[in-house]
C-alpha cells in the first residue's frame, strides 16, 4: 500500500477528533439568566446528539464528535457556575449591573456586566473579567476609571448604574 493512502487514513481519523474547547481559568461568576442560558444550551446539545445518534449507521460521525465536545464543555461550565446575587444596588457596579459611562469625548455607552459565556458585545453584554468589566467592577457613579485597551488606555466616567432588571 502506498504511504499516501496511510496518511489519508490518519488524516480522516484525526478529522473525527475535534479540538477541545478551552475552559477559562477565571472564576465562572454569572447571573441567574446566564446559568439558565447555559442549561438551555446543554439541553439543546443533548437533543441534537440524541437525534444524530438515532440515525445509527447513517449518523454524521463528525457532527456527533463535535456535539460530544460541546457537551463536555458546556456541562463543565454548568458544573463550575457560581451564580451571583442579583445586582440590586445602584451604589456600585457589580456583575449583573447595567452601567452607563462616557469616554473622554463624552460619548456614552450602556452595557451590562455578565458572565463569560453570556457575553455578547453587540448586545451590550460584557464579560466581567474583560478589561472593560474589570475597570468598571466596584466603581461608583462619578468615578473615573482607566479602561486598559490594546489600542491604548482610556479614562471613562461612570454616569449611571441600574440594577439587573
Amino acid at each position: 500500500m502506498s504511504r499516501a493512502f496511510v496518511n489519508e487514513d490518519n488524516a480522516a481519523a484525526q478529522a473525527d477528533q475535534p479540538v477541545e474547547r478551552q475552559v477559562s481559568e477565571q472564576p465562572n461568576h454569572l447571573t441567574a439568566s446566564g446559568l439558565a442560558q447555559l442549561q438551555a444550551r446543554v439541553a439543546q446539545l443533548q437533543a441534537e446528539h440524541s437525534a444524530e445518534s438515532a440515525k445509527g449507521e447513517q449518523a454524521d460521525k463528525q457532527r456527533q464528535a463535535d456535539l460530544e465536545r460541546d457537551l463536555r464543555y458546556f456541562n463543565q461550565r454548568v458544573q463550575s457556575a457560581q451564580v451571583v446575587a442579583p445586582a440590586t444596588s445602584t451604589d456600585k457596579v457589580q456583575i449583573g449591573s447595567w452601567v452607563t459611562f462616557a469616554n473622554e469625548q463624552d460619548e456614552q455607552q450602556r452595557i451590562q456586566l455578565v458572565g463569560e459565556d453570556q457575553a455578547d458585545a453587540n448586545a451590550g453584554l460584557i464579560n466581567w473579567g474583560s478589561p472593560l468589566g474589570r475597570a468598571l467592577l466596584g466603581a461608583q457613579v462619578g468615578d473615573e476609571v482607566v479602561w486598559k485597551r490594546p489600542v491604548g488606555d482610556q479614562v471613562i466616567e461612570v454616569l449611571h448604574i441600574t440594577p439587573d432588571a
